[in-house]
């Protein structure tokens, strides 16, 4: 029996796997669904809703009222009107509340994907649009801005829950993978605008659009940790920690992700 020969792939031939990811979301690309998220946003951006009939085109997310382009790449950051620093996310319950008259704290207890989340979810798709291939520069000026970064350092690298896991597990060092993907590196660039600078992002496993904040929230759910209050100071923290890492990075928000 004449012997079958096997030829082997040459070095070009061969692809990593990152590299049939990229692939694959190269080929998606022009037919994100977050831009349907972005429409859908830019519309409930503008449209006068919830008991004041108003818009929330007076809403400042740290540019001046109304200003949306360039702002996603400068949050999270202090706001004087609150004293607080804020994320995108906690920065629209606040002009939602304000403004327009609804509750912050009942759309922060509605689950992810309904009510006014799914609203937020397809606002945050428009600003993080608007400011798409721009350079990451969270500020660092202000002295709450200062201790933000502190304490989401702390965060990202404490330790617990039945798997003795952090953040860091996963995303504290260069060419860490769970399964088929690869885990940005956090800390540094240029890992931290990789992973920072694709959320929002349009989850093809889950057919939906996710904000950062519910992407952290997922990221406790597998650590096992309790989850974390909606736009709480810890997830604003982390917020700060990865954004200020991401300095000088590109945003490619809203990305698509498997």
């Amino acid at each position: 029996m004449a012997a079958v020969a096997t030829l082997p792939m040459t070095a070009s031939a061969q692809k990593t796997t990152a590299e049939g990811i990229a692939e694959y979301r190269a080929m998606l690309a022009d037919g994100n669904p977050a831009e349907l998220y972005e429409a859908k946003g830019e519309g409930l951006w503008k449209e006068a809703r919830g008991p004041k009939k108003a818009s929330l085109e007076r809403c400042d997310l740290g540019k001046g009222p109304g200003v949306v382009k360039g702002a996603f790449v400068e949050l999270p950051r202090y706001f004087a009107d609150t004293n607080r620093v804020q994320d995108l996310e906690s920065r629209l319950l606040t002009c939602m509340e304000q403004q327009q008259g609804f509750s912050a704290l009942e759309i922060a207890k509605t689950p992810f994907g309904a009510g006014e989340q799914k609203t937020i979810e397809s606002l945050v798709a428009y600003i993080s649009g608007e400011s798409r291939d721009m350079k990451f520069n969270v500020p660092q000026a202000h002295a709450q801005e200062k201790l933000m970064y502190e304490v989401g350092k702390k965060v990202f690298y404490l330790r617990g829950g039945p798997y003795d896991f952090s953040c860091a597990s996963c995303h504290g060092a260069d060419d860490k993978r769970v399964r088929l993907q690869d885990l940005p590196n956090l800390t540094k660039q240029p890992g931290a605008s990789t992973g920072f600078g694709s959320w929002p992002a349009y989850r093809v496993s889950s057919g939906d659009l996710w904000s950062m904040q519910r992407r952290l929230n997922d990221c406790y759910r597998q650590q096992r940790f309790p989850f974390p209050g909606y736009a709480s100071d810890a997830t604003i923290a982390l917020g700060v920690f990865m954004g200020v890492n991401s300095k000088g990075g590109q945003s490619i928000a809203p990305a698509l992700k498997r």
